[in-house]
């Protein structure tokens, strides 16, 4: 967007201290610019607004608003919200009135805008979910000179209601926007939604999945879809992101390592390692089928006897107390060991070559006895307390409370046994570099897995598995998911490519379980020399959803706004 708009181009958002002092680069000399201009206006008007840098890939141009400028304002903003558009916001939690405050805003931050600049300039504003857009119906009742577009990631209650109503699909045409809201006390946010899309000039959301939702939820059918992007970063030589999976590869073994063998080991050789991530929505990210699927999975390999071992990494984000103290001992103690194996290793060095060097024959000197008893006692005692008698745990905080996902593993019995073949780290944080068992960041830790799997029942797009194709990591979604859907309109061969798309639109939860562990089987039976390949395939079509690409689809949805903002 900058590379086509350069100074035009910039993004409104709420002004946090904590985030801004390390994402905001501020302009403290304002320019002449019309932006420069209307920060100085609002700024005259009371309010505290920063003008800066956001430093991300880019560097747009930002405008940042402090709520708490406006609060004092909020009951006014309320009263107006319901006398002119109808959208109740009494009682509401505190998240709403913030959201109101940076609606506002940006209401009078657009219209001021406007007033100066419309004879000059046709002016767009793009409006991403309800969050940004409360805002938005004023504009339009006030006639402002914008062309407005407003997109829905995701509707509030398909979220709601796909969690919580068997067969959310097939009751979808019958429910009543209204009347659902009540229930899951979302009146005010529901009806944000409705009224931002009912006033812009434009609607889009980001899948052919949420727009049957946006025509009964929102009384509209989008205008258009705009898929989702990430920038995409290419290396020159084909080999590189190869290089890295194997580099990030033995980190991750370098986790296994402290985690497992305590207990038992196995063939690190011939491990997989599969995860899947996200929010913690049990049945709408497809937690509960992916382990399902794992159960039958584990069936599968022992009974075929096996040798490979598939370590399955759950990502996501629950209440916990801390890390498990066991967890954390066993990595401590695998780090001592490393440092005592080396020291040996170094004695042993030196010692071997002044031997080897000084010595009359030609015959290999006995090893042991270059190890001085300190050297020995301390490997003997580490070893002693790093194997254990426990089973290595499957899940590595101590959770406030029991989950569906630990319930699962308890029910169907995969808490890692030596006999299982699949091996279950419920790991309840997102994983981050200063991550103690990790040490990776997300990024690196996808690029180090061999498969990710995502079989979401709700899930409007889905970056999740777009973050695995873009580098080089095969990714099992769903036709529910608008990503899956996406894949399966563009095209044809995409599971030779390595994107492996569930049904979960006409078959059984029982049905697709099964379809998913079949895959997952096969994928446990290729030859490496297939994967290596696969991951190629799966990294070549990343260019499709490439930023650089997709941006036309929001620059096609501007246009038509513009066209029908016109009188």
């Amino acid at each position: 967007m900058v590379e086509k708009w350069e100074e035009n181009y910039f993004l409104l958002g709420p002004y946090f201290e904590k985030k801004a002092s390390s994402e905001f680069e501020s302009i403290t000399d304002l320019d002449d610019s019309p932006a420069g201009r209307i920060v100085r206006r609002m700024r005259e008007m009371g309010y505290a607004v920063y003008y800066g840098y956001w430093l991300v890939t880019g560097k747009p141009r930002v405008i940042l608003f402090d709520l708490d400028s406006v609060t004092k304002d909020l009951d006014g903003i309320k009263y107006n919200l319901w006398e002119r558009n109808r959208i109740p916001t009494i009682n509401v939690e505190h998240l709403v009135n913030q959201t109101l405050c940076f609606g506002e805003m940006v209401r009078i931050f657009l219209k001021e805008y406007a007033e100066e600049n419309a004879k000059r300039e046709e002016i767009f504003a793009q409006f991403h979910e309800w969050m940004a857009s409360s805002g938005l119906p004023d504009l339009k009742k006030d006639n402002a000179k914008i062309a407005i577009t407003f997109t829905t990631h995701a509707t509030m209650l398909g979220r709601y209601l796909a969690q919580n109503v068997d067969g959310f699909y097939s009751k979808l045409p019958f429910f009543d926007w209204e009347q659902e809201a009540r229930n899951y006390n979302i009146v005010a946010q529901a009806s944000i939604e409705r009224q931002a899309a009912l006033n812009a000039h434009v609607l889009t959301t980001v899948s052919d999945v949420t727009a049957r939702e946006c025509e009964v939820f929102l009384g509209r059918m989008p205008d258009l879809v705009t898929p989702n992007g990430l920038n995409v970063v290419r290396f020159q030589a084909v080999h590189e992101f190869q290089n890295l999976h194997l580099k990030y590869k033995e980190r991750i073994h370098e986790f296994v390592l402290g985690h497992f063998f305590p207990s038992y080991s196995f063939d690190l050789d011939k491990t997989l390692y599969f995860f899947t991530s996200g929010r913690y929505e049990y049945s709408n990210k497809g937690y509960d089928l992916t382990l399902e699927a794992l159960a039958r999975l584990n069936w599968k390999m022992v009974q075929a006897g096996m040798d490979m071992t598939v370590v399955m990494f759950i990502v996501t984000k629950q209440p916990y107390y801390s890390v498990n103290p066991d967890v954390l001992q066993s990595r401590a103690v695998l780090n001592e060991l490393q440092e005592t194996c080396t020291a040996i290793e170094k004695e042993v060095g030196e010692k071997l070559f002044l031997a080897t060097a000084s010595g009359a024959d030609h015959k290999m000197p006995d090893l042991n006895n270059f190890v001085d008893e300190y050297w020995r006692l301390r490997l003997r005692r580490t070893i002693q307390s790093w194997k254990t008698e426990k089973l290595p745990a499957f899940v590595t905080h101590d959770l406030k409370e029991e989950d569906g996902i630990t319930e699962f593993c308890r029910k169907a019995n995969l808490v890692n046994n030596e006999r299982d073949r699949v091996k279950i780290v419920y790991h309840p944080d997102f994983i981050s570099s200063t991550n103690p068992l990790f040490g990776l960041d997300y990024g690196q830790f996808v690029r180090g897995c061999h498969l990710g799997v995502f079989p979401s029942y709700y899930e409007p797009w889905g970056y999740t598995p777009l973050e695995c194709v873009v580098r080089g990591v095969p990714t099992v979604t769903s036709d529910l998911s608008g990503f899956g859907d996406y894949i399966m309109q563009i095209m044809r061969d995409y599971e030779n490519r390595g994107i492996y798309v569930i049904n979960r639109k006409s078959q059984t939860y029982s049905q697709a379980a099964d379809q998913l562990a079949d895959i997952l089987f096969k994928f446990v039976k290729m030859q490496r020399r297939d994967r290596i390949m696969q991951r190629n395939r799966v990294e070549n079509i990343s260019d499709v959803f490439d930023w650089m690409n997709l941006r036309s689809y929001y620059d096609t949805a501007h246009d038509l706004a513009a066209k029908r903002k016109k009188p």
